[in-house]
C-alpha cells in the first residue's frame, strides 16, 4: 500500500489536491478518497467533494486546506476496505502563487525587479528573475530574497525579456520543489516598456526603409538636375538664343520709337565723325580695308557699324548714298561692296 505513487500539491496554503495514476493502479475499477485534518484516535474522516477524473475514473480530490497535519484515506468504491493510507505534512507541500505587483526599476544597465510580500511564510520564498534577449537562445536566471531581485549589465542597445516567479525553498520548507507559475512576460528596451521584442526589429527595418526612400529621393533629385544642366547645355548649342533688335539698337527704339528715318538722320553726324575718324588711307587695299571693318564692329557695337561702298560712292554725299541704300526704289538694283541686290517695294532692310 505504500508504493502508491501520489502526487500532493498545497496550492498557497488554501488548496489541496492529491492525485494517483488511477488506470495503472486500480485498472477497471473506481476507488473513493477520504480525507482529515484532526489528529489523535477520534478522527472524522470526511469524503471528497471534488474528484479529478481520468477516463471516466477517479484519479485525484480537490479539497480546502484546514491545518499542517493531514491524513489521507483511498478506498474500493463502496469505501468498505481501504486500500492506501498516508500521514504527511500539508505545509511541506505548498506551491506559491504567483508574485503579484511586479516592477520593474531602471538605472543605467542595471535592473531591479520587486513584488509584493505574501502574508505568509515570506522566509521560505525566494524571488526568481529570468531574462534573454532576441539573441540568447537560453534564459538566464537570478534569485533573491523576497521580494527583490536586481541584475547588472544589460545593454541598452537591445530588448530583453523578462518573466519572475516565486519559488519555495527545499528541504528547509518544503520536501518537493514547487515554485509558483510565472508571472506575464514582459518586453523592456533600455527601460522602455515594449509590447514585444518585435517591435524593435520592426522599428530598425521601418527605419531602414525610410532612410532608403529618402537617399534614392535625393539621387533621382540629383540626376534630374544634373540632366537639365546638361539639357540646357545641349540646347543653347543647337538653338542659339536669338538677341533682340531692340537692345541692339535701344535708342532707336526708346528715343525714336522705331522711326528708322529720325534714327538716321540723328546718327548722322555721328556716323560721318566715325568714318573721318577711321577711314585709312588710298593705299590700303579693298580686302584689308573689309579686315578692318570686321574688326571694329566686333569691337564697336551695333551703333560703330559703316556700311562701305565701293567707286563713286564714297565720295558722294554720305547721307544721300545711305538714302538711297536703305531706301532703294521699285524693281531697282542696289550694290553693297561687290554684291548687287535686287529690291522691289515688298522687300525692307533688316539691320
Amino acid at each position: 500500500k505504500d508504493a502508491i505513487n501520489t502526487t500532493i500539491i498545497n496550492f498557497n496554503n488554501e488548496k489541496m489536491q492529491i492525485t494517483w495514476a488511477a488506470r495503472e493502479l486500480f485498472p477497471n475499477a473506481n476507488v473513493t478518497f477520504f480525507y482529515t485534518f484532526d489528529e489523535g484516535k477520534h478522527k472524522v474522516w470526511k469524503p471528497c467533494a471534488i474528484y479529478l477524473l481520468d477516463q471516466n475514473f477517479n484519479s485525484g480530490c480537490l479539497f480546502k486546506t484546514e491545518g499542517p497535519t493531514l491524513a489521507i484515506s483511498i478506498r474500493n468504491s463502496t469505501g468498505s476496505e481501504e486500500l492506501f493510507s498516508k500521514k504527511l505534512k500539508s505545509d511541506f507541500y505548498i506551491k506559491p502563487n504567483r508574485p503579484e505587483n511586479v516592477t520593474f526599476f531602471w538605472k543605467d544597465d542595471t535592473v531591479a525587479v520587486s513584488c509584493n510580500k505574501p502574508e505568509k511564510a515570506v522566509r521560505c520564498l525566494r524571488l526568481e528573475l529570468q531574462y534573454k534577449s532576441k539573441f540568447d537562445k537560453e534564459w538566464q536566471s537570478r534569485t533573491s530574497k523576497c521580494c527583490r531581485v536586481g541584475e547588472q549589465g544589460f545593454d541598452p542597445r537591445k530588448c530583453y525579456s523578462f518573466r519572475v516567479r516565486l519559488r519555495r525553498l527545499v528541504p528547509y520548507c518544503n520536501v518537493v520543489n514547487y515554485s509558483s507559475d510565472w508571472e506575464a512576460e514582459t518586453f523592456w528596451m533600455n527601460g522602455t516598456l515594449l509590447d514585444s521584442c518585435d517591435d524593435d526589429v520592426t522599428s530598425q527595418s521601418n527605419t531602414i526603409i525610410v532612410l532608403s526612400c529618402s537617399l534614392a529621393v535625393l539621387l533621382m533629385m540629383l540626376i534630374l538636375l544634373i540632366l537639365l544642366c546638361k539639357w540646357q547645355r545641349v540646347h543653347m548649342s543647337v538653338m542659339p538664343a536669338i538677341p533682340d533688335p531692340k537692345y541692339l539698337f535701344a535708342d532707336l527704339f526708346n528715343d525714336h520709337n522705331g522711326n528708322f528715318q529720325e534714327w538716321l538722320d540723328k546718327t548722322d553726324d555721328v556716323v560721318l565723325q566715325t568714318k573721318l575718324e577711321y577711314e585709312e588711307p588710298e593705299s590700303i587695299t579693298e580686302a584689308e580695308s573689309r579686315q578692318e571693318d570686321g574688326k571694329k564692329s566686333d569691337k564697336q557695337g551695333p551703333l560703330e557699324k559703316i556700311f562701305t561702298f565701293s567707286g563713286a560712292a564714297e565720295n558722294n554725299d554720305g547721307k544721300a548714298a545711305q538714302i538711297a541704300c536703305l531706301i532703294p526704289a521699285s524693281n531697282t538694283t542696289t550694290s553693297f561692296a561687290d554684291f548687287h541686290i535686287l529690291m522691289n517695294d515688298d522687300m525692307y532692310v533688316t539691320l
